[in-house]
């Protein structure tokens, strides 16, 4: 079992950075609200000295990838971005399950996109990769959609895309839900600074998993030269 993202990707996209977080003991009882909080609070004081979440250099940094990927990022938006413009907009985000809301919470916080899979549904390995158009795609609605050849996801061994435009939709399949035991997160910033940033993203979501949950997530930053990360469950 591993994650990594392909040599294309890092050729295509040296400015970035990933961090994965693996944690076994996950349940959805556990309080996150002081964490959520606590996060909250940085995005608000983020979004007060910008006049909107666009102008931030992480999201900036994610506008020019999804351009070089042939997107129009203001129709893709990367995840942390949608969840700003809905945090700018409604003032909280929905609650969904307490690793969910606890995650959300460090995207915004950190402006960076950080996708959670449910570790027993994937078909490991796991790549970000180019799809070759055979690839599969389960929305949350339940249908089922197939990549373009060429287009950015999280592909495992049997070919299921785990994620739609790389940061932009995560799949139904290995979305987190109440059973959900063991999860992989990952976390991926293109702006200056990235390296440092989502080092610390990892830490704050680290310690805040240990309060929550009692558990020690494995952390580990992914580089060209280090791109891949084994799982051991």
């Amino acid at each position: 079992m591993h994650f990594d993202h392909a040599p294309a990707i890092w050729s295509q996209y040296p400015e970035l950075t990933a961090g994965v977080l693996f944690v076994e003991g996950i349940h959805a009882q556990a309080s996150v609200d002081g964490a959520v909080a606590q996060f909250n609070a940085i995005a608000q004081a983020r979004l007060e000295g910008v006049l909107s979440e666009g102008e931030l250099p992480e999201i900036q940094a994610w506008r020019r990838a999804f351009q070089r990927m042939g997107l129009k990022p203001t129709q893709y938006r990367c995840a942390s971005e949608s969840l700003l413009r809905r945090f700018r907009k409604e003032g909280a985000l929905p609650s969904i399950h307490p690793l969910i809301d606890l995650c959300n919470a460090a995207s915004i916080a950190f402006a960076v996109p950080v996708a959670v899979l449910d570790a027993s549904k994937v078909a490991w390995p796991l790549q970000v990769r180019h799809a070759g158009g055979t690839e599969t795609y389960l929305a949350f609605s339940g249908e089922t959609e197939h990549p373009e050849p060429g287009e950015v996801g999280f592909v495992d061994a049997q070919g299921n895309a785990h994620a739609r435009r790389w940061t932009h939709r995560q799949s139904g399949l290995s979305a987190v839900r109440e059973d959900t035991a063991c999860v992989l997160i990952v976390a991926e910033a293109m702006h200056a600074g990235a390296a440092a940033d989502v080092r610390k993203l990892l830490d704050a979501l680290a310690q805040a998993i240990g309060q929550a949950w009692g558990v020690a997530p494995r952390v580990a930053l992914l580089t060209a030269q280090a791109p891949r990360f084994a799982l051991q469950p």
